[in-house]
């Protein structure tokens, strides 16, 4: 209860997240009463599986999490509690391998970060929010406006670089992509920069054209460095659920992947495809994001995320 004149601070990152994951329809809300009143038989156990794969954490995830839960447990009573404690340290253990950092300080100079996603992910916000982080950390970053096929985009980025203090390259709407990114390389190591961060256009997975000229801007950029891009992310929109996974097959053999952002984890109640991305592809899991403000992007913390997801007090 707040005190009379007095403001209540305002909700944690992790408190929104599991806000988000707790939500009605949530694997948390489908457990509500599951263990209270019967044995750990195998019905109750068909039952959670059927609870995960609804969730979307996948079938052999789901499948793998419920026997792991049943293994030495068969017809004995456990409360809700205990349930949801034994399934985020599953589901833990799935995330663990994925949880790595962006590491952009080894290597050469500017480490080259090409960063995709479809339409409406979240992307040049996502961007944003990255350089935001590595300025604060003492890193000069340049930003390139490499989506020119909107304004919007464009007017976006720069805004964001100016927020995070970072130089920025663009060019006129409707420009040379694969030339900006060339142009922004240069820049970058004339002016010093740690990281150079490129956006790219909004693209959807099934349009060849486009995904092409993604190619096209990893090919261009190789001729200054033959190494970059250094890092290759993807950003996912949350809610699209299992259409990530075909998003992240699509993009993957377009430019190979190296790190993914999940973004809108704040706007879905299913945010168990993160546990079936990390099973199926393996790749690091870098950032999660929440929002639109400036902090609303932080880093992946695989037992926080399994703790939020399966409800745990």
């Amino acid at each position: 209860m707040k005190s009379f004149g007095q403001e209540l601070p305002p909700p944690s990152f992790m408190e929104r997240l599991k806000a988000g994951l707790t939500k009605k329809g949530s694997l948390s809300d489908s457990l509500v009463g599951l263990f209270t009143r019967r044995k750990l038989d195998a019905a109750t156990l068909a039952e959670l599986e059927e609870a995960l794969i609804r969730a979307d954490l996948g079938g052999a995830q789901a499948k793998a999490i419920a026997a792991a839960i049943g293994k030495g447990r068969y017809d004995t009573d456990i409360s809700d509690g205990e349930l949801r404690a034994l399934l985020a340290q599953e589901i833990e253990k799935l995330l663990a391998p994925v949880a790595r950092p962006l590491v952009t300080d080894a290597g050469p100079k500017p480490f080259v970060v090409l960063v995709a996603g479809v339409n409406g992910a979240g992307k040049t916000t996502t961007i944003g929010k990255i350089a935001r982080l590595l300025t604060k950390s003492g890193a000069k970053v340049t930003l390139a406006a490499g989506d020119t096929f909107r304004a919007a985009a464009i007017e976006q980025l720069g805004v964001w670089a100016k927020r995070a203090g970072a130089e920025f390259v663009t060019t006129r709407q409707g420009g040379d992509a694969a030339g900006l990114a060339f142009e922004a390389l240069e820049t970058a190591r004339a002016n010093g920069s740690d990281v150079l961060i490129i956006d790219t256009a909004g693209r959807l997975q099934n349009k060849a054209g486009l995904m092409a000229e993604l190619e096209k801007i990893a090919r261009v950029i190789k001729k200054l460095d033959p190494s970059s891009p250094h890092a290759a992310l993807l950003v996912l929109d949350a809610t699209t659920g299992q259409n990530a996974i075909s998003q992240v097959e699509a993009f993957t053999a377009s430019v190979p992947l190296t790190g993914l952002v999940m973004t809108k984890l704040d706007g879905t109640a299913k945010g168990g495809i993160l546990v079936a991305l990390a099973a199926r592809f393996g790749l690091p899991v870098h950032y999660l994001g929440i929002g639109e403000g400036e902090d609303d992007l932080q880093a992946f913390d695989a037992g926080a995320f399994a703790r939020a997801l399966a409800g745990v007090e």
